[in-house]
C-alpha cells in the first residue's frame, strides 16, 4: 500500500472491501477486489456472486472480461495495457490502475495518472543500482515476462520476440554504462597529468637521483687508524 498515495490508500480503507490489500500487485491482479470497489458504485452492474477469487489465469481472464463488459455499458474504459501489467503482475502496473479507478470514481485528479507512464518494467529500479548490482541478460528476460503471459500468448514466436527486445535493451544499456566508464576513466588521466605537470614545472616533487641523507650539509670529522697485523709464518719454517 505504500506505493500508493495517501488518499487512494484512505479512499481504499473507506470502502471497507472483503479483504485488506497488502500486497496491491498480487491482490489486484485477479480482477476481484477491482470489481469490488465498482460495485460500492455500481452495485446493479458488478454482482459479487458472479466473481471468482481464484487466482489461475483463466479465473483471472474471465473476470476481467466480466469488468470490461460491464465497463462498457457505463461507458467508462480502462486501457487494456494497464489492465494487462495488472493481470501479469508488472512493475507499476496494479499501482496506476488503481489510482486511475480512483480518479474515475472520485472525479479528483493525481498526477501521476496524468501522466502516466506505460512501461511496466523494473528498468527505473536497475537504472538506479550501480552496474555491478544490475542483473544479467537472463535474469532481465525472466524478471520481465511473466510465467502467465507465456500461457494466455503460447506462441513462441511472439515470446522470442519479446525477450529478444529485452536483451536488446540490456545490451544497449550496457554499452552506454562502459561509453561512460572510459570516458571517466580519461578524464581522470588528464587531470592526473595536468596537475603532475604544473608540480614538475613549479619545482614541487622533483625527483632526486639519491635520497637525501640526514648528514648532508654537517661537517665530518674522520680519524686515521693504524692497525699492526702479525707476520705470517712459512709453512716450511
Amino acid at each position: 500500500m505504500t506505493a500508493l498515495p495517501r488518499d487512494v490508500v484512505k479512499w481504499l480503507q473507506s470502502l471497507e472491501l472483503s479483504a485488506q490489500a497488502t500486497n496491491i500487485r498480487r491482490d489486484f491482479s485477479s480482477g476481484y477486489h477491482v470489481a469490488e470497489i465498482f460495485s460500492r458504485y455500481y452495485p446493479r452492474e458488478f454482482q459479487m456472486h458472479t466473481y471468482s477469487k481464484g487466482i489461475s489465469l483463466p479465473d483471472k481472464q474471465l473476470n476481467w472480461n466480466k469488468i470490461r463488459q460491464s465497463l462498457q455499458r457505463l461507458c467508462l474504459l480502462l486501457m487494456d495495457k494497464m489492465v494487462y501489467g495488472t493481470i501479469h503482475c508488472k512493475a507499476g502496473a496494479a499501482e496506476l490502475l488503481v489510482q486511475h479507478v480512483y480518479t474515475i470514481l472520485t472525479k479528483n485528479r493525481i498526477r501521476a495518472v496524468q501522466n502516466p507512464d506505460m512501461d511496466f518494467s523494473d528498468q527505473k529500479y536497475q537504472k538506479l543500482l550501480p552496474w555491478v548490482a544490475r542483473p544479467t541478460a537472463l535474469t532481465a528476460v525472466n524478471s520481465n515476462v511473466r510465467a502467465t503471459e507465456m500461457k494466455a500468448l503460447p506462441d513462441l514466436y511472439s515470446n522470442q520476440r519479446r525477450a529478444e527486445a529485452i536483451i536488446s535493451k540490456h545490451l544497449e544499456e550496457k554499452a552506454e554504462k562502459l561509453a561512460e566508464r572510459g570516458r571517466l576513466i580519461k578524464m581522470r588521466r588528464k587531470q592526473t597529468t595536468s596537475s603532475g605537470d604544473e608540480k614538475y614545472s613549479s619545482g614541487e616533487n622533483t625527483p632526486k637521483l639519491y635520497p637525501q641523507s640526514p648528514l648532508d650539509g654537517a661537517v665530518v670529522s674522520y680519524k686515521t687508524i693504524t692497525v699492526n697485523q702479525p707476520a705470517r709464518r712459512s709453512l716450511h719454517s
